[in-house]
C-alpha cells in the first residue's frame, strides 16, 4: 500500500510518500499519478520518500519510467529524504547515478531555484 498527498510550492509538485513502492500497487499508484500530472503540464516532480519502507525491483523500473517521461516533458524529477534501505535498492540496481537525489525537500528546491 503507497499513500501519496500532493502539493505544490513555486512550480514543483511534491508528492509525499508513506508505505511501499511495490509491484501490484505502490509502483502503479505512483506511476499513475506522475503521468496524469505530466499530462496537465506539471512536469517538475519531487519525490519525498521519507515515509516509504520497502521499493522492490517493480518499483525501481517504475521510476526509470517516470524519469523517462518527465525527461520527455522537459521537467525535472528529484528524489529526496532516501531511507537507507531504498537507497541501498537503488546502488545495487545500479541506477542511482540517474536521479537527482537530496538530502532533504529544501536542498532539492533550492536546487530547482539555482540550477
Amino acid at each position: 500500500m503507497l499513500d501519496i498527498t500532493e502539493r505544490q510550492t513555486n512550480g514543483t509538485t511534491i508528492l509525499d510518500l508513506t508505505g511501499n513502492i511495490i509491484m501490484g500497487g505502490g509502483s502503479k499508484r505512483l506511476g499513475e499519478d506522475v503521468r496524469r500530472l505530466t499530462k496537465a503540464g506539471r512536469a517538475n516532480v519531487l519525490l519525498n520518500f521519507a515515509g516509504v519502507k520497502y521499493l522492490d525491483s517493480s518499483g525501481v523500473g517504475e521510476l526509470l519510467a517516470l524519469a523517462d517521461a518527465i525527461n520527455r516533458a522537459e521537467g525535472n524529477l528529484k528524489l529526496s529524504n532516501l531511507p537507507p534501505k531504498v537507497e541501498e535498492v537503488l546502488t545495487l540496481s545500479g541506477v542511482l547515478p540517474v536521479f537527482d537525489i537530496y538530502d532533504d525537500e529544501r536542498h532539492a528546491l533550492d536546487a530547482e531555484q539555482h540550477p
